[in-house]
């Protein structure tokens, strides 16, 4: 359930921002996940709901999801990455090591494994709007 420990993450690092920003309240955080990261938003919700405390007791959690993006380092191919090519043993080590898509995916256009992510990928406080 690594869900959780973005949450605390994301909790500290918003708290974080708030004191430095000399934020009073924090009404509301904005949060970008890459799909690769493939994390279960209801989890992330819940998890953030329950941990929030201090200046983030009544912050809303604004989620949202960053489609993957990839690019082919052979022949220049862009395309959408989609986790339903995937298998479930394929699904799960990509969840935990996003790194390992190479492993699994390769280029529709030329099946090469070489290719770069362009977006989806990671966790990133976006904003955070609040009282001073």
């Amino acid at each position: 359930m690594h869900e959780w420990a973005l949450a605390e993450a994301i909790i500290s690092s918003a708290i974080d921002v708030a004191e430095r920003e000399g934020l009073t309240e924090v009404k509301e955080v904005k949060i970008k996940v890459g799909e690769l990261q493939q994390v279960e938003i209801d989890i992330l919700e819940f998890a953030l709901s329950e941990l929030k405390t201090g200046k983030l007791k009544n912050a809303k959690f604004v989620i949202e999801t960053v489609k993957a993006k990839l690019r082919c380092r052979v022949c220049g191919y862009v395309w959408n990455f989609s986790r339903n090519r995937l298998d479930d043993v394929s699904r799960e080590a990509v969840h935990f090591v996003p790194e390992t898509i190479h492993a699994y995916i390769k280029c529709p256009k030329c099946g090469s494994p070489d290719f770069e992510i362009l977006e989806g990928r990671g966790v990133l406080l976006e904003s955070i709007r609040g009282v001073k």
